[in-house]
């Protein structure tokens, strides 16, 4: 069974009066995501001879 927002109208309801909780939760986490990849360079942890002192992390 598919539902359409048509069929879950508690669910536009508390949308419409809360915000969209799922969607803004799912950017938060894409955004956590990019800047974690963006913080962890995890090339230096599985390649240690890409550092220039050859140490790990």
């Amino acid at each position: 069974m598919t539902t359409t927002g048509s069929d879950q109208p508690i669910y536009e309801r508390l949308v419409r009066e809360r915000g969209d909780v799922v969607a803004e939760s799912r950017a938060a986490a894409e955004a956590t995501q990019r800047q974690a990849n963006d913080l962890l360079d995890w090339r230096l942890v599985r390649h240690p001879e890409s550092r220039p002192d050859g140490r790990l992390g």
